[in-house]
C-alpha cells in the first residue's frame, strides 16, 4: 500500500485541487507561491506574493492564515462572498499598480471591494478619479446672458462706461425721441448688454445681480 500511496502523491502533484491532496501535506514549496480564491463563484488563481504587496490588506492575512481562519472550498480554494465582477481589477492593481477598468465598470463598485479588502492606495486612486469625474462634469459651457436697458443719449456714455464684472456691450437701438424739453430732444435708446455665466458646481449660476448694479449707475 505504501508503493501505492507514494505513486499517487507524484502524479497528484501535478493536479491542482483534487480533494484527496488534502490527506497529503503539500510539496514544499508549491504552499509559498501559488494561491487560489474563490470568490462569489469565480476562482482567480495568483501568487502569494501578488495578495501580499499591500500588507495591511485583508487578502494578504488571508493568504498568510495566521489571524483569518477562511472558509475553502473543495479544491482547496479561499472561499470569499464578493462580486467577482470587481475583483478582476483589485487583483489586477496588486499585480501591477495601475486601475484599468472597462468603460462600463462602476467606480463606486470597484471604490466598495478595495474599501473591504482594505487596499489603501488602491481607494486613493479611485477617490481622486471619481473627483476628477466629478469636477469635468460640472464644468458646464457657459450661457450667454443678455440685458436690454433703456436709457437716453446723455445716460449713454455714462452707462457704457461704468458697466462691470463681465457685462459686454453689444448692440445700440435708436427708439427716437420720446421726451421735449424745449427746443431739446432726448433720443431714446435701447441698450444691448451681454454676460457669459458660468454655473458652478452647486448647480446654481453664479451671478450676483448685475441688473440692479447696471440699473443704479443709470438713476
Amino acid at each position: 500500500g505504501v508503493r501505492m500511496r507514494m505513486e499517487g502523491r507524484e502524479e497528484m502533484q501535478g493536479a491542482v485541487g483534487l480533494r484527496c491532496t488534502w490527506d497529503i501535506p503539500p510539496p514544499a514549496g508549491t504552499q509559498a507561491k501559488w494561491v487560489r480564491l474563490n470568490v462569489g463563484g469565480t476562482v482567480f488563481l495568483t501568487t502569494r506574493q501578488t495578495l501580499c504587496r499591500e500588507q495591511k490588506s485583508f487578502l494578504c492575512r488571508l493568504c498568510q492564515g495566521e489571524e483569518l481562519q477562511s472558509d475553502r472550498d473543495e479544491t482547496g480554494a479561499y472561499l470569499i462572498d464578493r462580486d467577482p465582477t470587481y475583483f478582476g481589477p483589485i487583483l489586477n492593481f496588486l499585480r501591477h499598480g495601475k486601475l484599468v477598468l472597462d468603460k462600463d465598470m462602476a467606480e463606486e463598485g470597484i471604490l466598495e471591494e478595495a474599501e473591504f479588502y482594505n487596499i489603501g492606495p488602491l481607494i486613493r486612486i479611485i477617490k481622486d478619479r471619481m473627483e476628477e469625474k466629478d469636477y469635468t462634469v460640472t464644468q458646464v459651457p457657459p450661457k450667454h446672458v443678455y440685458r436690454v436697458l433703456q436709457c437716453q443719449e446723455e445716460e449713454l456714455t455714462q452707462m457704457v462706461s461704468t458697466m462691470s464684472d463681465g457685462w459686454r456691450f453689444e448692440q445700440l437701438v435708436n427708439i427716437g425721441s420720446s421726451y421735449n424739453y424745449g427746443n431739446e430732444d432726448q433720443t431714446e435708446f435701447l441698450c444691448v448688454v451681454s454676460k457669459e455665466l458660468y454655473n458652478s458646481p452647486s448647480g446654481l449660476s453664479s451671478e450676483p445681480s448685475h441688473k440692479a448694479k447696471v440699473r443704479s449707475t443709470l438713476l
